[in-house]
């Protein structure tokens, strides 16, 4: 199959280009939130509290939004997340500049961002939804996998760049007008997404009860094996294995990197993920994706864990620089298996069961590991998080060999047949 497949079609150039101002904004405001925050309280907790207040309203509403996102015109709704995301950046920037810093009590700026967080999450929960049903508005269906990979790969390019960049430029230029640079891009991303035009709504059962449809999604979701299984699997993965939201304690106190090896460290996982995504265009990986995927995940424990031992700089670059790289591995099988196996009526449903297995999950393992940091230690609630994701793997395989066996290669060839 062409690589270079769904890159013809351009509105799936400008879609991408949306993806990516959005993702950039997205991974560079969380990062500068937790450096700022840790700066104020030097406590790994409440780090993790940043994650709780995204992850509560993401997963609260997430079943809600695509029910919504599969009943509204996708474009539309994009521009509304956005929108959404842009008062938030905005509203960050004003609370982190210096005279209403000098002016306002550390408790009240760290409420304030806690809350502000918190409104970010509900945009989050129509935003992942709305974004996978439009890719499909966009692009034939023969060419979903390609399309799925490089979308993946969009993702990871800005994530190496946004937490990167962070760390540069809280150095360069502070916090303060790093948010005015994420406010910034929001707005093009919002320029952008207008070149995009309305697109049809395929759901036949427009109007259909809320509830009759969350049912409908979860029961699709919980009958698919593949679905399932890779949602459940990357879930719990991520959930122990969130050893990045510890970055800024590993950066500040154990490492002694400052704010630009914070960045370094902070973009390594999103670095190996994208080099790992490129490289896929050309090597396809749904054969034999049960597999592929289990032996990633174990992979990426066993990076974790060395990243946890580690107390040189590069060693730690290192480890999570292949972390990402395997944790590629599954995003592009874990999408590939949603785009061929959703039907298009059902999109945003399903996206977001998979942001409540897999999006809220980094959220959760950031909470999990601040937690876990607080009653353990640093070091060792990393080693505990590698640790538990190497069992899953591991209970996996054994529990449930049809997803050990799952392969996609016929999906992939019915797909191309497709006109």
């Amino acid at each position: 199959m062409d690589p270079y497949a769904a890159l013809r079609y351009k509105e799936f150039n400008t879609f991408l280009l949306v993806r990516f101002a959005m993702v950039f904004a997205w991974s560079m405001q969380f990062i500068v939130i937790e450096w700022q925050v840790y700066s104020l309280t030097k406590d790994p907790l409440s780090l993790g509290i940043i994650g709780l207040m995204e992850v509560i309203p993401a997963v609260s509403m997430a079943l809600f939004a695509g029910h919504i996102v599969d009943q509204k015109e996708k474009r539309n709704l994009l521009i509304k997340c956005i929108l959404g995301f842009s008062v938030i950046s905005f509203g960050l920037f004003v609370i982190s500049m210096p005279s209403v810093i000098a002016q306002t009590t550390t408790k009240t700026i760290l409420y304030t961002t806690y809350f502000l967080v918190f409104l970010g999450g509900l945009v989050r929960a129509f935003l992942g939804p709305t974004i996978f049903s439009l890719i499909a508005l966009i692009v034939p269906k023969k060419i979903y996998p390609n399309a799925a990979t490089w979308s993946s790969t969009t993702w990871q390019m800005a994530s190496v760049l946004g937490p990167a960049l962070a760390g540069f430029f809280i150095s360069w230029i502070g916090v303060h007008w790093s948010m005015c640079v994420i406010f910034g891009f929001s707005l093009f991303a919002l320029i952008v997404l207008l070149k995009i035009p309305k697109k049809p709504i395929l759901n036949p059962k427009i109007g259909e009860p809320v509830f009759k449809s969350l049912k409908e999604g979860l029961t699709f979701v919980f009958k698919t094996k593949a679905v399932l299984g890779a949602l459940t699997l990357d879930m719990i993965a991520v959930l122990f294995g969130g050893a990045v939201a510890l970055l800024p304690v590993f950066a500040q106190d154990i490492l002694q990197v400052g704010s630009e090896g914070f960045g370094v460290l902070r973009a390594a996982p999103a670095v190996g993920a994208a080099l790992m995504m490129l490289m896929s265009t050309r090597f396809p990986l749904h054969k034999f994706a049960g597999k592929k995927l289990l032996l990633a995940v174990f992979a990426f424990g066993i990076c974790i864990i060395v990243f946890g031992l580690s107390t040189y700089f590069w060693v730690s670059v290192a480890a999570l620089f292949f972390s990402g790289a395997v944790d590629g591995v599954s995003m592009i099988i874990r999408q590939t298996i949603l785009q061929l196996k959703t039907p298009d009526h059902m999109r945003g449903r399903v996206a977001s069961v998979n942001s409540m297995f897999v999006g809220s999950s980094n959220e959760l393992g950031a909470f999990e590991s601040g937690l876990t940091a607080k009653l353990m230690g640093t070091v060792t609630a990393v080693v505990f998080g590698g640790t538990m994701t190497l069992i899953t793997v591991g209970a996996t395989a054994i529990f449930s060999p049809s997803f050990r066996k799952l392969d996609l290669s016929k999906d992939v060839e019915e797909h191309e047949k497709e006109e």
